[in-house]
């Protein structure tokens, strides 16, 4: 096991911080990975956030944008995943606001209508089963799609 300064580990967190957001756990944990006792990680930790390389707020901004923008994920996976990095309720609301409610509902048509070009039996009980499953396995809620899939199952 290496042995580093605080000034080394925390020019490595800074590092770590500019590479990409992270939230608090993340640091947290990596910080006891490299076996620093609670003080140095406090010690650490204050740094990062004075020199803004940390900050909890931004992390799960960025979270959101990327999980919904890029992998197309629904809010209730966003926020499963949020409370895995154990990000506050109230920070997890305001993350939210990130993603459009236009972008949201044009996201669930463009889900359903490539899910069901990839069935064979497109207009069945079992496609539309399919469907739900595959829209809830995104993270997204049944009130939030079924309206839009019932118009492709009208």
């Amino acid at each position: 096991m290496a042995y580093y300064s605080i000034d080394e580990v925390k020019q490595k967190m800074a590092r770590y911080c500019a590479y990409q957001e992270r939230s608090h756990y993340q640091v947290e944990k990596k910080l006891r990975e490299m076996g620093m006792i609670p003080e140095a990680i406090d010690a650490i930790m204050l740094f990062l956030i004075k020199e803004n390389f940390l900050n909890e707020e931004r992390f799960a901004r960025a979270y959101v944008r990327g999980k919904f923008y890029q992998n197309r994920w629904g809010k209730q996976k966003i926020i499963q995943g949020l409370k895995q990095h154990q990000i506050h309720a109230n920070l997890i609301a305001t993350a939210l606001t990130e993603i459009d409610e236009a972008d949201y509902q044009t996201t669930i048509k463009e889900l359903i209508e490539k899910k069901r070009r990839s069935l064979s039996d497109k207009a069945t009980y079992q496609a539309k089963q399919k469907i739900i499953r595959y829209l809830v396995q995104k993270g997204y809620r049944f009130d939030e799609f079924g309206d839009i899939l019932s118009e492709f199952f009208a």
